[in-house]
């Protein structure tokens, strides 16, 4: 195995938020490659994403935002499993960007099996990187957090 330098163990955990083996073992199983071991890491967090996805989301926080300069505003109500996540800096920074997300691009509904004709949340491009996609910053977040969270409803208001 490469070894691998403490400096890039720390840039990369720093920007992706794995743990510190996580990002070794990733590291070390992309031979250096900063590049291929963010690749691995968002992998094995969608895997671990899935493992998830039956439990349950018992806790969560409500998140309003008001646009200044225009009638326009929005509410989210965003799930996790515990309560001690939801007070995570990471999931109201999610909670925050989402209910921004909504006001901007004005979903019609949560998500694609769910009745209704306008664009599904979780399908939109994110307002703040359009080449991902909602649903992607949210499992990102749930890689750092290590629960499920679940987008339960949303309101968007205008004038």
């Amino acid at each position: 195995m490469p070894k691998v330098s403490i400096e890039d163990i720390r840039a990369l955990r720093a920007e992706t938020g794995a743990g510190v083996m996580d990002v070794k073992r990733a590291l070390e199983d992309s031979s250096g490659s900063i590049e291929d071991a963010r690749a691995l890491l968002r992998e094995r967090g969608l895997e671990l994403s899935a493992k998830r996805s039956d439990r349950e989301t018992g806790e969560g926080i409500i998140e309003a935002y008001v646009h200044p300069g225009r009638p326009l505003g929005a509410m989210l109500e965003i799930r996790c499993e515990t309560d001690f996540v939801a007070r995570t800096p990471e999931f109201t920074a999610l909670a925050h960007d989402l209910v921004m997300h909504i006001a901007a691009m004005a979903p019609e509904r949560v998500a694609e099996d769910e009745t209704g004709d306008g664009q599904a949340l979780l399908d939109q491009p994110w307002f703040r990187d359009t080449s991902r996609k909602v649903h992607e910053v949210v499992q990102d977040v749930e890689a750092r957090v290590g629960e499920r969270i679940q987008i339960a409803r949303f309101s968007r208001y205008e004038i």
